[in-house]
């Protein structure tokens, strides 16, 4: 774990879960492209996670340990499931920044097509389709009044937010780099100036998907991981950005791999209809939201293709050569989208 202390850090985790024995092994399952993710073991075998910022290029509000550890306490006790947040360390004597320990959750991360077919069926993959769609709606049902989250951020205007923030990352990650995504400038212009009216207000997740979940024997979802990028906003984001992550089958092309084109998993299409049934939302215009994505993504990506040209991966040693391309293509994506869009809203 990069600049930070290991005796030091061991020193608190012990003070702070009485439970566990030292000394504890820390290995980095996760990192690289975002927060920094740690399985840590005891001296008797139990696990918990660690979580901590990127080592370097850390973006202003981005990987924020106390808003993140906020959201899961928050969370605990609703209907969607986490992990249980166990301590948060903001002493600067302990680590150089702010982290915090939560529990290790049983179950797949999944993410490659063979490991599906592995160890779940068709049947089993329609199930996991289904608790995904479950899990996101009830996320977006939360009355952020009673679970304590109504001051986490701003109610309205969320997508015109998210527009500049994202947007004001994109410039000055290519600035970093000398490398301007031709077009994503008019993108953005044209979604900025074609935001749909906001109707609801919710928690947004902000990077739901299905990777991004653990899922049980049985095909439910475990626990919802990596929040933080959470805020408050327009539910139909999320929505949107899962079905840029979804494939589906006759698709030349994925955000995501192809795992959800195995035989089970549902279409983009019943996804939606299902959300739309368990929540009463208007999905009219989710084809705008499926263009932010892309834009988003396209914007998120080469703040990470920045950050590794600097050095700074985190762990991550995959090949980056294509990363430019990637970006260019999600560009793409979000204009050709958003022009369908426009059209069939005339």
């Amino acid at each position: 774990m990069a600049e930070v202390n290991f005796e030091r850090v061991q020193s608190w985790i012990a003070s702070v879960l009485t439970d566990t024995v030292a000394p504890y092994t820390f290995e980095l399952i996760a990192g690289g492209r975002s927060n920094l993710t740690f399985r840590v073991t005891d001296a008797r075998g139990s696990f918990f996670i660690l979580r901590r910022p990127p080592t370097s290029h850390v973006l202003p509000t981005a990987h924020d340990m106390r808003r993140e550890h906020t959201i899961l306490s928050a969370l605990a006790p609703s209907t969607v499931p986490t992990p249980t947040p166990l301590a948060l360390c903001d002493d600067p004597e302990v680590a150089e920044l702010p982290f915090y320990l939560m529990s290790y959750v049983e179950g797949a991360i999944l993410r490659e097509p063979a490991e599906v077919e592995e160890l779940y069926s068709a049947a089993q993959r329609s199930v996991i389709s289904q608790s995904l769609i479950t899990v996101l709606a009830n996320l977006h049902r939360l009355d952020i009044e009673s679970i304590g989250l109504s001051s986490l951020a701003h109610h309205h205007g969320y997508i015109d937010r998210q527009l500049k923030r994202w947007y004001t990352q994109y410039r000055k990650s290519s600035e970093e780099i000398d490398f301007f995504v031709p077009g994503i400038d008019e993108v953005y212009q044209t979604l900025h100036s074609h935001i749909p009216e906001q109707h609801r207000v919710s928690v947004v997740h902000g990077d739901y998907r299905l990777d991004n979940t653990v899922i049980t024997p049985a095909g439910t979802v475990a626990a919802v991981l990596d929040w933080e990028i959470c805020t408050l906003g327009d539910p139909l984001a999320d929505l949107g950005l899962l079905l840029v992550y979804w494939t589906d089958n006759g698709d030349e092309r994925s955000a995501l791999g192809r795992t959800t084109t195995l035989e089970g998993f549902w279409s983009r299409s019943q996804l939606a209809s299902y959300y739309c049934e368990l929540t009463g939302a208007d999905v009219s215009t989710i084809d705008f939201y499926v263009a932010f994505a892309y834009f988003k993504l396209a914007c998120i990506l080469q703040g990470v293709y920045s950050r590794y040209l600097q050095g700074a991966r985190g762990g991550d040693q995959s090949d980056v050569s294509d990363y430019g391309e990637q970006v260019a293509w999600l560009s793409q994506q979000a204009a050709l989208v958003l022009a369908e869009h426009l059209d069939s809203s005339h």
